[in-house]
């Protein structure tokens, strides 16, 4: 073993702490998808609202919860909720987790207000559900940095986040509409699927929050507060972090927008609700293979960033196929799990590589802020979900979407532009701009924490 290896933190982490950390994101995303899925149509068919006023909750409500995110973050790095036998991230997910629950509830109830009444409901509820779910989410982010160094034990532990994170789509996905569809009032199905799926990801997070440790031990003082300036400063000269939020713009948009727009998709082109259930689970099947594929394509790629352009490719190839030439379902079903299998790189892929960007911007500046760094990342993940909530409801209001009704030529080739071309575009760009301004390979990762290791080292002989 090289001096490089033997001082850089690499711990091996167990099957069963993997399964569990991989857990917490089939819970986040129990919560989490109901609201990019199916919100938006409960809003425009349940709550009828008009879709523009419908996608502007989700833009107004998430440009909020990035800053929620970054304000939780500093709240986190401060230590001043870190207990002995929790640590300094669990207690956040565990104590959040009721609150979280009947925000998800209560996003899918239908008060008797009027119809601006409905909207102020709307915008308040979602935008609660948002905080408490950035209480629960950004300490389950960071505290992959603290569970091992490892490049590869990252990658496997992103792996299994991500496998979670689809378990959770999958059974959203083929499960949500069918509970609704039991109940001859859709709106009835609603609130009973919400508070199943509430129930669901509260218990199976908490599972989780119980069966992860922090075994990085990170040298701070108690209560040691990152101040928030200090903290963006160190964030502007982590150039591999930028780049990452960069394309998380583009591919978290990409892909939530598709998650939003597959419903409408499937009741007005291919005129089959049912359809759903069969797509989710074929396509996130294909997911499920990338997932379990993303370390050995790492090997023979030579690299998590080179693996991350190759899935974007495949991505793209799907996307842009589906638009130009299929007509029929099956072809549709077919090529998107072309697609999915190839966003199921760039997703896993996304937490290893945050991961590194801790230690990139403690060896830039000086200054070790998982909490801040996760959350800078997540403020731009929101800022995605806000412009993927609120681009299909300014695309179908444009277009003239009418809801449960027959659509003309032009909304049904909005929904189809939504659904193929929005993402297939963005997909490419993620791979130009991954491919000229990503810098930090792993070999260089690697070397940056062994000088990080001289330094402590040095540190402690002064």
């Amino acid at each position: 073993m090289s001096s490089l290896e033997q001082t850089v933190s690499t711990t091996k982490l167990k099957l069963k702490e993997k399964i569990a950390y991989g857990l917490g994101d089939v819970g986040n995303n129990f919560l989490f998808d109901l609201g990019q899925i199916y919100l938006l149509k409960f809003y425009t068919d349940i709550l009828g609202l008009p879709a523009i006023w419908a996608g502007s909750i989700f833009l107004v409500s998430k440009i909020f919860d990035a800053f929620a995110d970054m304000s939780v973050g500093t709240v986190v790095d401060s230590g001043k909720f870190s207990s002995k036998k929790l640590g300094k991230f669990r207690p956040f997910m565990i104590y959040g987790l009721i609150p979280l629950g009947l925000m998800t509830v209560v996003c899918f109830t239908n008060p008797d207000f009027s119809i601006t009444g409905k909207l102020i409901f709307a915008y308040a509820s979602y935008m609660l559900f948002g905080l408490t779910y950035s209480i629960v989410n950004i300490p389950f982010g960071s505290i992959a940095s603290v569970m091992t160094q490892d490049p590869l034990e990252r990658s496997q532990l992103a792996a299994f986040r991500q496998a979670g994170s689809n378990t959770g789509l999958l059974i959203t996905t083929v499960a949500f509409m069918p509970i609704v569809l039991l109940f001859d009032s859709e709106e009835t199905g609603y609130f009973v699927a919400a508070c199943v799926f509430a129930v669901m990801g509260v218990l199976v997070t908490l599972y989780c929050a119980l069966n992860i440790k922090e075994h990085v031990k990170v040298d701070r003082k108690v209560h040691e507060r990152v101040h928030l300036g200090t903290a963006f400063k160190s964030i502007l000269k982590n150039s591999p972090l930028l780049i990452l939020c960069l394309v998380n713009l583009f591919t978290f948009s990409a892909f939530n927008v598709k998650l939003a727009v597959q419903v409408y998709y499937c009741q007005y082109i291919l005129n089959d609700m049912t359809i759903i259930p069969y797509m989710g689970f074929f396509s996130i099947g294909c997911v499920f293979i990338g997932v379990a594929l993303v370390t050995h394509m790492v090997k023979w790629l030579g690299g998590r960033k080179q693996t991350y352009m190759f899935g974007c490719a495949i991505w793209a190839v799907g996307d842009i196929i589906n638009y130009l030439f299929v007509t029929d379902p099956t072809m549709f079903i077919v090529f998107s799990c072309v697609a999915f299998f190839g966003s199921s790189f760039v997703n896993s892929l996304n937490w290893a590589l945050v991961a590194d960007a801790v230690e990139y911007g403690e060896y830039k500046t000086g200054v070790r802020a998982e909490g801040i760094v996760y959350s800078f990342f997540t403020f731009f993940r929101k800022c995605s979900q806000a412009v993927a909530g609120f681009v299909p409801g300014l695309v179908l209001t444009l277009v003239g979407y009418v809801p449960n009704a027959v659509q003309s030529l032009e909304a049904l080739e909005g929904i189809r532009g939504l659904m193929f071309i929005y993402p297939g575009v963005l997909a490419i760009a993620t791979i130009i701009v991954m491919g000229f301004f990503y810098k930090l390979s792993d070999q260089r990762f690697r070397e940056l924490l062994f000088e990080l290791q001289k330094r402590k080292s040095q540190q402690a002989k002064q």
